[in-house]
């Protein structure tokens, strides 16, 4: 229980201290990991944008809904397959978290820098192995 309460309050910790840079542009964590989801991997369904951020279905489909209302994101029917909708970023968007993007890594980079390149490497290996159990 100690060993979860610290990676809880670390990983919180470390989030609280790099959110500036989302808080400013007015986006929650959420939406930020949709922005950076669809740049770095491109068009997705609403169901994979939920998987790949680990949120709900009920819940992304909020996010999308705010971001779509900024006109950051759009949603559009696969020509192919009338019945799957896809996420897109808007010209907005793309700008908009491009500009965001160097700086959360700058902040990130800062934030680890506390630990070793080898502890890196272990922390990472352990939350790897945390997170491959299957349940």
């Amino acid at each position: 229980m100690n060993a979860f309460i610290k990676l809880v309050r670390a990983a919180e910790s470390v989030a609280a201290r790099t959110r500036h840079v989302m808080s400013g542009a007015r986006l929650t964590e959420s939406q930020f990991g949709v922005l950076d989801a669809l740049l770095h991997l491109g068009p997705m369904c609403q169901v994979d944008l939920g998987r790949k951020i680990l949120k709900s279905g009920g819940n992304i489909t909020l996010v999308v809904d705010n971001l779509e209302k900024r006109g950051l994101v759009e949603r559009r029917r696969d020509e192919k397959d009338r019945r799957y909708i896809m996420v897109h970023l808007t010209a907005e968007g793309q700008r908009l978290v491009s500009s965001l993007f160097p700086s959360h890594v700058e902040g990130i980079q800062q934030e680890m820098s506390i630990l070793s390149a080898a502890e890196q490497e272990e922390l990472g290996r352990l939350c790897r192995k945390l997170g491959a159990r299957k349940a």
